[in-house]
């Protein structure tokens, strides 16, 4: 396991929060000279603590205003074929294997309410091994910056 310190957690955490803060006003804001802080960048990534530097998008201003997560129930034998269906369609965004009632839990986004529905029937519903599903909508969501600190 690879050894990370404080100034890595703050590092990442800022980062995390804005990622296209300049190196010299993150350095400021850390209070750690400007190459120093590049020297941990350049670690953090090649370590691979940083896997990507990112952007988040306003998704209803490109027409996007449904979201939802779907529970999924499928035949244990049609694990891979399944996996693949989903990651061909558009509107997943993120599959998830879990414990509890479901086996899959995947993301999904739409222009609306009845795009959500042909995705859910016509797309989801008719893959080959999907045993049931069932989904919740997005009704509103409250995303928190994220803080890293070591774990002991």
């Amino acid at each position: 396991m690879h050894k990370f310190d404080e100034l890595d957690m703050k590092i990442i955490t800022e980062l995390s929060r804005d990622g296209s803060i300049s190196v010299p006003n993150l350095s400021k804001k850390l209070g750690i000279n400007t190459s120093v802080l590049y020297s941990r960048i350049k670690r953090l990534v090649k370590k691979k603590l940083i896997r990507k530097f990112t952007i988040i998008v306003d998704e209803s201003l490109i027409g996007i205003g449904v979201r939802a997560t779907m529970g999924i129930n499928r035949d244990p034998k049609l694990k891979d074929p399944i996996h693949k269906a989903l990651m061909r369609t558009p509107e997943v965004i993120e599959i998830s294997e879990v414990t509890g009632r479901f086996d899959i839990l995947i993301t999904l986004r739409s222009k609306n309410l009845e795009e959500l529905h042909t995705v859910a029937i016509e797309k989801i519903g008719k893959i080959e091994g999907i045993q049931n599903t069932e989904t919740f909508v997005e009704l509103q969501r409250t995303e928190k910056d994220p803080v890293y600190a070591l774990v002991e």
